[in-house]
């Protein structure tokens, strides 16, 4: 979820940090200038010495930004040697209307899939996101059949590296490569290492609002098991504080695959966000399937913790 912007500090490399940006898709060329007017770095302090074990001091600390609950992933890291832990408490999705026009009805309940999240360096922070518990229930009303498969999901490692905006500025831009490995039990997945990238770009709008652009592309293996065939992912979505600590969104979504015979996923989301303290986060939301392919409702309730 996008958040506010404060302060602009510089960056220092940091040997693990260093190797990290190095196998990121570097294609920031920070020298362009997409912030707007420029802040003054000589009144921003120099965060760049702090690292995994020279944490940033609680007052130097930027304010909590979270990758959920939109599905647009935030530009923004972890403070370095600090943590998150981002969750759903519980998601449920159900899908009748899908693209094979068969009468199926699917539900899928996640109980606490969670994101960890650890700040590596100033502008870097290593994720991994796992499926703790997942229950798909498939009744075939035809012919009476249900299926049930249910356990553990897989698992995302991610990294990512903010190119700009990470303390200050009117915009923010980061690099996300990921892999994902199959970990999954009760054919849950499709047991295939799968990767890909994710660039994250938020913007300061007038009156308040907010908005985020995501770019995601995947390499993902084919339902045949004869190979691999790549997958965009799009999405936008506009933020706004309403009273206090609370904040909506609104956000459209977007997933296309070049598998033959496939079709597009295409959501429209909304959700809020309240904030307990500097450090705790409630979230909510809906999303709903505008396309055959996607799930037609999936409400879910989280809740984001950094230490």
């Amino acid at each position: 979820m996008m958040r506010c912007f404060i302060g602009v500090a510089e960056k220092k490399a940091w040997p693990v940090c260093s190797l990290l940006r190095a196998g990121t898709l570097v294609i920031a060329v920070s020298s362009v200038d997409l912030r707007g007017a420029e802040t003054d770095r000589s009144e921003a302090p120099d965060k760049s010495d702090y690292t995994l074990f020279n944490p940033t001091p609680r007052p130097l600390m930027r304010e909590m930004n979270t990758d959920r609950p939109d599905k647009t992933e935030s530009p923004f890291t972890v403070d370095a040697g600090h943590f998150q832990i981002e969750a759903d408490i519980l998601n449920y999705a159900y899908d009748r209307y899908n693209p094979a026009h068969t009468d199926t009805h699917v539900e899928i309940v996640r109980i606490a899939p969670m994101n960890l999240k650890v700040g590596l360096c100033n502008d870097v922070d290593l994720q991994l996101m796992l499926d703790t518990y997942e229950s798909v229930r498939t009744h075939d009303l035809t012919t009476g059949m249900v299926q049930r498969n249910r356990g553990f999901g897989n698992l995302l490692i991610r990294t990512k590296w903010n190119a700009w905006g990470n303390d200050g500025g009117a915009s923010a831009f980061a690099v996300m490569p990921y892999v994902k490995l199959p970990t999954n039990q009760d054919n849950l997945g499709n047991d295939s290492v799968e990767g890909g990238a994710i660039f994250p770009f938020a913007i300061e709008l007038t009156a308040g609002w907010s908005m985020g652009l995501m770019t995601q592309l995947d390499l993902v293996h084919d339902a045949s098991g004869n190979g691999y065939h790549p997958e965009t992912l799009n999405s936008v979505t506009f933020g706004h504080d309403i009273i206090g600590n609370l904040a909506g969104y609104a956000e459209f979504f977007s997933s296309v695959s070049t598998e033959s015979g496939s079709d597009w996923v295409g959501t429209i989301d909304v959700g809020l966000t309240y904030g307990l303290t500097k450090d705790i986060q409630l979230d909510g939301g809906l999303n709903i399937g505008v396309t055959r392919a996607a799930d037609d409702i999936n409400p879910f309730i989280g809740l984001s913790w950094r230490f």
